[in-house]
């Protein structure tokens, strides 16, 4: 499993609701995003685009990554979306494309914001069966795109599938090796059932051991749960500080920690996590 500070959760905000603003950057999501596409109207795309500016100009802000997640580029509004922002004072860390279904998406983007947002990075939604099967393509555009998302929905009804686990295996498998396979992260999508924590955490569950990075939210209510499943707990930390030591002393060659055979795979994941979160104590022998 791959674990990271970058983006274990996300969680979205309408434009329109600028009274959450501050809410959303408090909330403990890794990424706090402010949404210009789904939970906006028609009728209300300008008006959202002059509100947004203000969810990056807010002290607060400061306390999460600050996204927000433009229309699709397939249509205007995704167009206009982008030279809105690279007009706003205080540039957005990321900013999420979806419906994205090439490489060219992401470097349309990249282009569209030039040297007004140099710092701004980018996440791909891949939500479409077309945005799925090019999955490698959009993964590996390079750049500043940071990693890929899955969105659930719109995927699912495209293909007339259901929203269960099982329905959406491949989809999920799909973008998890597109995204290791690029070197960026994996998101999976949100659970919809917002009162139901016994399934969240069961579904979070499946999507670590998957490989995903993190979960989006759709609620404040299911971050702590979604931040804990994606971040390593100390008898995780403690083990994986004992299989570099093993590797240290063995010249990384097969050995045995904790009745577990760990070979040049193991020694690699473990260092990986180890510097990601910290050396520790000295690790101690397990129970």
């Amino acid at each position: 499993m791959k674990y990271t500070r970058y983006c274990r959760s996300l969680l979205s905000t309408p434009a329109t609701a600028v009274e959450r603003y501050a809410k959303s950057h408090q909330s403990g999501a890794d990424i706090a995003m402010v949404d210009l596409e789904d939970s906006v109207p028609p009728t209300r795309k300008e008006e959202a685009r002059r509100l947004a500016e203000e969810f990056f100009a807010l002290p607060s802000a400061k306390l999460a990554r600050s996204a927000v997640r433009i229309n699709s580029l397939a249509g205007p509004e995704g167009l206009r979306d982008l030279l809105a922002v690279g007009r706003y004072r205080v540039k957005p860390d990321l900013v999420l494309i979806p419906m994205a279904e090439s490489a060219r998406d992401v470097q349309i983007a990249a282009g569209a914001l030039g040297a007004d947002c140099p710092d701004t990075e980018f996440l791909a939604v891949l939500e479409t069966p077309v945005g799925i099967e090019r999955a490698p393509e959009v993964a590996a555009a390079g750049g500043r795109l940071r990693g890929v998302v899955f969105g659930s929905a719109d995927y699912a009804f495209a293909v007339g599938a259901g929203l269960s686990w099982e329905a959406l295996a491949y989809a999920r498998a799909r973008v998890v090796c597109a995204a290791r396979a690029a070197g960026v992260e994996a998101m999976d999508s949100p659970l919809f059932e917002v009162a139901d924590l016994a399934a969240l955490r069961h579904e979070a569950g499946l999507a670590r051991e998957l490989g995903f990075s993190g979960k989006i939210a759709i609620h404040p209510s299911q971050l702590p749960l979604i931040n804990q499943t994606f971040t390593p707990d100390e008898a995780l930390l403690d083990r994986a500080r004992r299989v570099v030591a093993a590797g240290r002393e063995t010249g990384c060659a097969v050995t045995v920690v904790d009745g577990v055979m760990v070979g040049m795979p193991f020694f690699e994941a473990s260092r990986r996590l180890v510097d990601e979160y910290g050396p520790g104590p000295e690790p101690t022998a397990a129970p």
